[in-house]
């Protein structure tokens, strides 16, 4: 079993691989699904971009946490790699990526043939690259014929699920902007905080609203993964009118719409009535709990994290556990995901490796698994005041720990 697993894995290429988001391990919303069934008879297409009523909710959506715009500053697409596929095609020059960075950035640079540079990250958080480390990195591109023009970092980080504090941000982004730099923030898990109140969050677009774009996939906190849509804010200014006139471009020449039944979801879903907003709350905490335990775990057995403060996943740097992986001949991400695999109940990593060795192997942990096994588990785990405390949540994260431990 383990043979055949190791085989499919190998069979990916480097632009093939690319892990998707964390299956959230919730029930759909029945209030959005009824939208969604509502709407299962349409058979008018979405225009590439997205109709009025999607766009007008994605305004609404970030003018509420003061990023104002106008429906006529809003693109739609299905899902955020088609949508990022367009944004890169549409602008020139080579990109800037934090180190680590979501799995599925590289990819869509590699096939379109472009320069990536990783920038490392500070210590204290992922996302967001160290400025001074971002401004050597430009130079050296530049000293080298290269030509650096966008930026992708993410506030609330996908592989490290931390926060960047908002000073780290404005340094960022100054200097990105200083150097001529476009930025693409990808807001995706910005209404997944683990503990809003005591977060401090600043997207790049409140300080520098000329030169940044937003991306948001709608999978990170408001839809089901299966529905696949994701929106983008570009700047209110002439040339953010000139990079949505090219996204459309590309949008519509490779057939990126967002189906009918699903835009109908989206834009109920972005006009935040009470329901979502209660599930997206409730969910953010059970998340943050339960990731809050797995975090524990990991730190028991001897690797490395930094806390999760965000998302329903976190990054773990196995350094430490390098013999324990090397005497059962596991020496990259995909080996550990067939090992944890085999475990009942124990979540399976869909993280990949930075380096050519153990010392950089960093795998990405989803929480979903340990909320239950089932769709009534799963809703009791929602529910429950004190999901930590339920027999099928501590039964799952004594089963991670212990997968943990034997890699010892």
């Amino acid at each position: 079993m383990q043979r055949t697993a190791r085989s499919a894995h190998e069979s990916r290429g480097p632009v093939r691989y690319g892990p998707p988001a964390p299956e959230p391990g919730l029930p759909v919303l029945p209030e959005l699904a009824a939208v969604l069934a509502a709407a299962a008879s349409r058979t008018d297409p979405e225009p590439p971009g997205g109709s009025e009523a999607i766009r007008e909710a994605a305004a609404g959506y970030w003018a509420g946490r003061g990023l104002h715009c106008d429906p006529q500053d809003v693109v739609s697409a299905p899902g955020a790699g088609s949508l990022l596929f367009a944004l890169l095609a549409a602008d020139g020059g080579d990109i800037l990526l934090p180190r680590p960075c979501p799995a599925w950035w590289t990819p869509q640079a590699r096939l379109l043939g472009r320069p990536a540079y990783h920038v490392p990250t500070p210590a204290e958080c992922g996302g967001v690259p160290d400025p001074y480390a971002l401004l050597e990195t430009v130079r050296r591109v530049r000293a080298e014929g290269g030509d650096p023009r966008l930026l992708l970092l993410s506030v609330v980080d996908d592989p490290t699920a931390t926060v960047a504090p908002p000073e780290l941000v404005h340094e960022a982004c100054e200097a990105a902007v200083a150097e001529g730099l476009h930025i693409i923030s990808d807001e995706t898990w910005r209404d997944t905080l683990h503990r809003p109140h005591d977060t401090v969050l600043l997207s790049p677009a409140e300080m520098c609203p000329d030169d940044v774009t937003v991306v948001m996939d709608l999978a990170g906190a408001l839809t089901p993964t299966a529905w696949p849509v994701a929106v983008a804010r570009f700047p209110r200014t002439a040339d953010g009118a000139a990079r949505r006139a090219r996204t459309l471009d590309v949008l519509t020449a490779v057939g990126a719409r967002v189906a009918g039944p699903v835009a109908d979801a989206a834009a109920y879903a972005l006009g935040e009535p009470e329901p979502v907003v209660a599930r997206t709350r409730r969910a953010a905490a059970l998340n943050g709990a339960v990731a809050a335990a797995a975090h524990r775990a990991v730190l028991a057995s001897g690797a490395l994290a930094r806390p999760p403060q965000a998302g329903r996943h976190f990054y773990a740097d196995l350094s430490p556990l390098a013999k324990g992986l090397a005497e059962r001949g596991i020496t990259d991400a995909m080996e550990l995901e067939d090992h944890l695999s085999g475990r009942i109940g124990a979540p399976a990593p869909g993280g990949h490796r930075f380096g050519d060795d153990l010392a950089a192997l960093r795998v990405r942990f989803a929480t979903g698994p340990l909320l239950g096994s089932t769709q009534e588990q799963r809703l009791e785990s929602l529910t429950a005041v004190e999901p930590l405390e339920l027999p099928h949540v501590i039964e799952a994260l004594s089963i991670f720990g212990s997968a943990l431990d034997e890699l010892r």
